[in-house]
């Protein structure tokens, strides 16, 4: 299977320490929800985007946008808070961030704790490699697999989980750039590892880690909208004997609806496609924008099924697909097309949301070395610009509804840009 997570093993490299600002959480959490309380900026990251495109109309299209009053957009969901290119992920930080670049969505990924609380990270057993977990020696040593440094050509490990610890231990915990340095002999040089292309200038301090009912708070008190991934547990289910499936996908709506949430504002996600026939069947207002996460073809012999299996889908009352780019794009001749994926879906009527954007090395280096989000146009790309020839595709052409990025500003620009607020 290809490589997609961006805990990319890398050497050590030196962290800044500083002590961050701090902040407060907004207390609002009923309905119908404030305005946004920030001005967006967008940053300066889509005017190098532009900067790098080929000669031609969207170039200047973009380039006519450069000095509009950007708004928010909930066709921009930010990804792991909507500031991970540069700052830690799930972090309140990352969903700050988001928020002033303009998303309309934040999305909180959701796993469980020993005591059975939800919190937003990415994976259940991610927090060795997004977290300091690994320097809290009490800590560490519930984890799933303690440390082991590299030795003999074999390289660094370890695997803490959410399930190895209380929630009162995870909010002791500070949120790191993703990624570890496997040639590591102490659990210090462990942490390090960020790419090249990513940042730890935003990870100085202690950002902060975030419950799910942390994350509602914060998103509503925002006036903004959520869309939480149900994480597949990385542990044996019933947890702890009698903790389901079932139980946790319902006790993450449930969340919602103690906080006054209207389920119009919320698009629960789910890998596992029995999560959301579960929400269709027993949550329906929550399920009439439950989203299937399609990972089915990342074999590219199986996109015939895959494409098939998109009739069992619209019949069994999903409206909401979402694919990871390349399913949905090919290169004809150099050129970025939609797919037959792409066009089945729209046949079907389903909704697509695209994920993610932004999450990718620099698409110069991309197109030398190849990378998930990218393996069906690789030979389509050249430099940073292609990204806003690939969104402009996947928004004019395939009609997608909303798109994962890891830092917002670069879809808001575009679909300010292009009218589509």
């Amino acid at each position: 299977m290809l490589y997609r997570s961006a805990a990319i093993v890398a050497g050590a490299a030196a962290v800044a320490v500083a002590k961050p600002c701090s902040s407060v959480f907004p207390t609002s959490t009923s309905a119908p929800a404030p305005g946004p309380t920030v001005k967006v900026d967008v940053g300066f990251r889509p005017h190098y985007i532009v900067d790098q495109m080929a000669p031609g109309p969207l170039k200047e299209e973009m380039e006519a946008c450069a000095n509009m009053d950007f708004q928010p957009s909930d066709f921009v969901i930010g990804h792991r808070g909507g500031g991970t290119l540069q700052i830690p992920e799930h972090s309140l930080e990352s969903n700050l961030a988001g928020q002033r670049m303009g998303s309309g969505v934040l999305e909180c990924d959701v796993a469980f704790t020993s005591d059975l609380e939800l919190v937003c990270r990415h994976s259940q057993c991610d927090l060795h490699y997004t977290t300091n977990i690994l320097l809290i020696p009490d800590l560490a040593a519930k984890c799933t697999v303690p440390f082991t440094p590299a030795a003999d050509g074999q390289p660094a490990t370890a695997t803490c989980c959410t399930s190895d610890i209380t929630l009162a231990e995870f909010k002791t915990l500070c949120a790191k750039m993703e990624g570890f340095n496997a040639s590591a002999t102490t659990p210090e040089d462990f942490q390090h590892g960020t790419p090249a292309w990513r940042t730890d200038l935003y990870a100085a301090g202690c950002p902060k880690v975030l419950t799910h009912k942390e994350h509602i708070k914060l998103v509503d008190g925002m006036g903004l909208k959520f869309t939480p991934e149900l994480k597949l547990p990385e542990v044996e289910m019933p947890f702890q004997g009698n903790y389901t499936q079932e139980m946790y996908a319902q006790q993450l709506i449930d969340e919602y609806r103690e906080a006054g949430i209207s389920p119009d504002r919320v698009w629960p996600q789910s890998f596992n496609y029995p999560d959301v026939l579960y929400w269709i069947d027993n949550e329906p207002e929550f399920g009439l924008q439950a989203v299937w996460l399609d990972e089915t073809a990342d074999d590219p012999a199986n996109f015939p099924n895959s494409i098939a299996f998109l009739d069992t889908v619209k019949a069994d009352g999903v409206q909401y697909l979402a694919p990871p780019l390349p399913y949905l794009v090919q290169s004809d001749n150099g050129t970025i097309v939609p797919s037959p994926y792409a066009d089945r879906a729209n046949e079907l009527g389903l909704n697509i949301v695209a994920w993610t954007l932004e999450r990718s090395p620099p698409l110069a280096q991309v197109r030398e070395e190849g990378n998930y989000y990218y393996f069906t146009i690789q030979d389509a790309v050249h430099n940073d610009g292609d990204i806003f020839t690939l969104l402009d595709v996947l928004y004019r052409q395939i009609h997608i509804k909303q798109i994962f990025s890891d830092w917002s500003g670069t879809v808001t620009y575009y679909i300010n840009c292009v009218g589509g607020v």
